[in-house]
């Protein structure tokens, strides 16, 4: 079996790595056969980048640097391989070394996650990223987003805390008994490390893949943006120490939107489980809804 657990394994659907729009909208239209049909007459016609493209790209120049490729991106698709075909052309024609996929006709791709070995999954249908989710498996549905496009070689992260990184213990406080509540239970809780959330293990491959490079010379910056603020920012502060983490900046918000500061921060991909966030940060930078947690409870 191939082994992967040196490597930092990112899955990404097809609709967010290139842009379906035309081919989706013949798939509501007029169905599965007219759309298969219109893949296949324009197999060889190459897809423009979608919403992961960006993120993408940035990850696997990281491998550049590298003597050995600690990078890996696999396609995890709803399409059948007739279909795919047009979307391996397009990986070709933009010069994206993904070699892995798995083709599923119609059914959700998720449960080759686990094989792959995969650290997060990006797709766009909420139901693939709330099974993978229940499977223990970090991903998101990245929404729609207007964004400047960056040339830098960095790739940045930022990550919501609870809920994302974190578990949700925190915020059923907040959800049930309001801030009051929350503030004072996080204060006496302060010494005890808030359990995970289902990103941590995706923090954890990213924070050994930057240990592989000297602290002011590598390509990933990490950064948590949450509304907490003083005092309930040194739980999260000790949380972060007992997992032996780095978090290159943490932004305590108290409250405040979110939006500018990712902007500030140059974002490629924020992470955060309320719609609302998320929506709000969509309009400056890619931004992945995490479907966890008692926010998302039906």
């Amino acid at each position: 079996m191939q082994d992967f657990s040196d490597k930092l394994v990112i899955a990404i659907s097809s609709r967010v790595l290139f842009d379906l729009d035309d081919s989706h909208a013949v798939f509501q239209d007029q169905g599965l056969e007219a759309y298969s049909r219109y893949q296949i007459e324009r197999e060889n016609d190459p897809l423009e980048p979608g919403e992961a493209f960006p993120l993408v790209k940035k990850l696997l120049r990281v491998n550049e640097r590298l003597d050995t490729a600690r990078v890996e991106v696999i396609l995890l698709s709803r399409n059948s391989a007739d279909t795919g075909l047009r979307i391996f052309n397009s990986i070709q024609h933009h010069g994206l070394n993904i070699t892995r996929a798995a083709f599923c006709g119609g059914i959700s791709p998720y449960r080759y996650a686990s094989a792959f070995g995969c650290h997060l999954f990006l797709s766009t249908h909420e139901e693939d990223v709330r099974n993978a989710l229940v499977h223990g498996i970090a991903a998101a549905r990245l929404l729609s987003s207007v964004r400047p496009s960056k040339s830098e070689d960095e790739l940045r992260f930022a990550f919501d805390g609870d809920a994302v990184l974190f578990s949700d213990e925190a915020e059923r406080v907040y959800k049930t008994a309001g801030l009051d509540a929350f503030t004072e239970s996080e204060k006496a809780a302060a010494m005890t490390p808030l359990s995970g959330g289902p990103f941590k293990n995706f923090l954890q491959a990213l924070h050994r893949l930057q240990a592989e490079f000297p602290p002011e010379t590598g390509p990933i910056r990490t950064a948590l943006v949450t509304a907490r603020s003083a005092p309930s920012h040194e739980r999260v502060v000790r949380t972060l120490r007992h997992w032996n983490i780095r978090i290159d900046e943490s932004l305590f918000l108290g409250g405040l939107d979110k939006a500018a500061f990712l902007e500030a921060y140059g974002a490629d991909v924020f992470f955060d489980d309320q719609l609302s966030h998320c929506e709000s940060a969509s309009s400056k930078v890619a931004t992945g809804h995490v479907l966890h947690g008692v926010t998302n409870e039906s």
